[in-house]
């Protein structure tokens, strides 16, 4: 896999993957146009690890309509100010949805497929909750 960076102008970056998608990152000055890349590694996470959990439901025959995943953390305040804590709390929608699976599918990404979580829970310490919401 590859990528790369390019300064477009004061704070603003542009990455570009190595398949062509492109996202703006901004290193969060007062004139912030885009996410911070502390914030792109956080949704980074929720993302990697959302993608596991409506894939396991779906395999799981659960009828889910809707799945969000909000993302709480905490950094250290001196630099580096890396991530110490992060806590991943899916929401999952649906029409009856079994508790049972959606812990199942949380824990299977966090135990096992989310590349991203299991990358930084070397250092950072990881947590997850869940609820099922009928709808």
């Amino acid at each position: 896999m590859k990528a790369s960076v390019s300064w477009v102008e004061n704070e603003t970056f542009l990455g570009e993957s190595e398949s062509g998608h492109q996202v703006i990152m901004d290193g969060n000055s007062s004139d912030s146009k885009a996410p911070s890349p502390m914030e792109m590694v956080l949704m980074s996470v929720g993302a990697c690890s959302s993608v596991d959990v409506v894939s396991i439901l779906k395999k799981s025959k659960q009828a889910v309509t809707g799945v969000k995943v909000d993302l709480t953390s905490v950094r250290r305040d001196e630099a580096p100010r890396y991530f110490t804590s992060i806590n991943l709390h899916f929401v999952a929608t649906g029409k009856d949805i079994k508790e049972k699976h959606l812990a199942r599918a949380v824990s299977l990404s966090a135990e096992k497929y989310c590349s991203v979580a299991l990358m930084l829970e070397k250092g950072v310490e990881i947590t997850h909750s869940h609820e099922v919401v009928e709808g």
